[in-house]
């Protein structure tokens, strides 16, 4: 079983601005997804976790190891597929992977290239190996990602926003293959998007303004919401005073009509009751007042 340790951690940037404010988490093996909206601190959270920046304070542990003080332990153990995953041009799949894995140390040949074509085939990237990375999709080049990420066999594994800008057949796939190497190792998922987390992980955190803003099982922090949740059309020109006069968490568009959601112990007159979904609890979480 791997575990990593997050305790008490800080850290704020030269111009006074607090990205991680006094942070703790422990998270195991399996799927853990952390959840905030752009700008709250997650990818800041992510880089210091994989050693690429040193927190104000606090510490962090993986497998019982100070990795804020030995930084190279998570580094041989780690996978990352950041948000912004550049690829060489003109290079094909498997020379690129070749590259990294030596890069990561893998030094024998015969090794390296199984575990190249083994994880080519894992990602379904076989058939194109000598194609060029920069030709390849957006979602094929995610999963060539997720194959570099692997390199070395990682004992945890972090993905920063890995399925923006991906098409739904394209995130299914990729959530899907997440899935599969999350058995015997620790993966977190960091994004904004509900949907990729809401099936595949055991265990999430919503985080904003650099905090951790409530952490558990999906299902139980659902729960905590059972027929608490309503949800009514509405005229636009009433939106403010619904606003006013409600605890409004949401609201859209369908059809051209303005629907909110809302939240309140009591029955609401002209609303419906919601099944709480894990987006009802993830837009409640971000309405609370400190």
């Amino acid at each position: 079983m791997n575990t990593l340790s997050i305790n008490n951690l800080t850290l704020t940037y030269k111009s006074g601005f607090q990205a991680i404010d006094d942070i703790s988490l422990k998270i195991n093996n399996g799927m853990f997804g952390l959840l905030g909206p752009n700008g709250a601190g997650k990818s800041s959270l992510m880089k210091t976790i994989v050693g690429l920046q040193k927190p104000s304070s606090g510490n962090i542990f993986f497998n019982d190891i100070d990795i804020v003080k030995n930084p190279e332990f998570i580094k041989q153990n780690l996978g990352f597929l950041p948000q912004d995953f550049g690829v060489y041009p003109k290079i094909s799949a498997y020379d690129l992977l070749e590259h990294i894995a030596i890069l990561k140390g893998i030094t024998d040949k015969n090794s390296r290239k199984k575990q190249i074509l083994d994880l080519l085939e894992k990602v379904n990237l076989l058939d194109v190996q000598k194609k060029e990375v920069h030709t390849f999709s957006g979602g094929m080049k995610q999963r060539f990602g997720i194959a570099q990420a692997l390199l070395g066999n990682p004992k945890i594994i972090i993905v920063d926003e890995p399925t923006a800008g991906l098409d739904p057949e394209e995130r299914n796939r990729f959530n899907i293959l997440l899935n599969d190497i999350s058995q015997d190792i620790i993966v977190i998922l960091s994004t904004h998007l509900v949907e990729d987390v809401r099936n595949l992980c055991s265990e999430i955190a919503v985080m904003n303004h650099g905090k951790i803003l409530r952490k558990g099982e999906p299902k139980l922090l659902m729960a905590e919401l059972e027929h608490k949740i309503w949800s009514s059309s509405i005229h636009n020109n009433d939106l403010e005073n619904y606003y006013s006069h409600y605890e409004v968490i949401s609201r859209q568009l369908i059809e051209r009509n303005h629907h909110i959601t809302i939240f309140s112990e009591e029955t609401p007159e002209d609303f419906n009751a919601v099944n709480p979904l894990l987006e009802h609890f993830y837009f409640y979480t971000l309405t609370q007042k400190p």
